[in-house]
């Protein structure tokens, strides 16, 4: 059992609702007295009052309090194993953080948004790996190339993709980072690819979609775009400058 055992009022409150948002049994108890029989875990501040040697503690700060709630919780169900980030790569990729074999958090976000998420996810992990799948290989090598500090792997996602059935719609990449973050794929530092004509085009033809005026930038900047060097945004920007208000990249 967790026992929620604080002084500090905010923390309190966020620890709280979080452990009721996820389900989790829980009771609390003012810090220093006795627990209750069958205590495990006891989340506190780090100004409250020590536990007993067999019990474990979980002590955080009013704005860490889902970090102290996944780790309590990992405690509780016998966790402690390594912390693994499987990505579903794609323009929104789904992202799920897995403790052990329990998924703890679940993301899908912007591609610019990414890198920011997972390397927020394993900041205070010992060891954690993220690992890729190896679709959507333009967007998979950005994310690579950009996630230097962090162990990478490359996955097969072959049949990672779930079927859905009805009210499920939405969150297949989500379900396909889960499965991709159970394979253990090659270890990567880097990825270098070649974007093909068809890529080329996918992009520039983005490009057209998203502008105001109906431009479209040249292979030069898609290019650039399918590197990770530029968003398609700064990409048609870039245009706009070039031309210096020319009618040159549009139509």
């Amino acid at each position: 059992m967790i026992v929620v055992a604080t002084d500090d009022f905010e923390l309190y409150h966020d620890v709280v609702d979080e452990l009721r948002d996820r389900g989790v049994s829980f009771t609390t108890q003012e810090p220093g007295k006795e627990l209750p029989d069958g205590t495990q875990v006891v989340i506190r501040a780090p100004g409250d009052a020590s536990v007993p040697a067999d019990v474990e503690a979980v002590t955080a700060e009013a704005d860490d309090t889902r970090r102290a709630v996944e780790e309590a919780v990992s405690m509780l169900r016998g966790g402690g194993g390594r912390t693994v980030v499987g990505v579903d790569p794609g323009t929104r990729p789904g992202i799920a953080v897995l403790n052990g074999e329990t998924v703890v958090a679940a993301f899908q976000v912007p591609l610019t948004d990414a890198v920011e998420t997972i390397r927020r996810e394993v900041a205070d992990a010992p060891d954690p790996v993220v690992r890729i799948g190896d679709g959507a290989r333009l967007q998979g090598a950005q994310l690579v190339n950009e996630l230097d500090d962090v162990t990478v792997e490359l996955v097969d996602e072959t049949g990672t993709t779930p079927y859905l059935g009805t009210g499920a719609r939405g969150i297949g990449d989500v379900l396909a980072a889960v499965n991709i973050a159970l394979i253990s794929g090659e270890e990567v530092s880097s990825r270098t690819i070649e974007p093909t004509a068809g890529e080329l085009q996918r992009i520039k033809d983005r490009s057209r979609r998203e502008s105001e005026d109906e431009r479209t930038i040249d292979e030069g900047l898609a290019r650039r775009v399918a590197a990770g060097e530029l968003s398609v945004t700064e990409a048609l920007q870039t245009h706009r400058d070039r031309d210096d208000g020319s009618d040159g990249g549009r139509g």
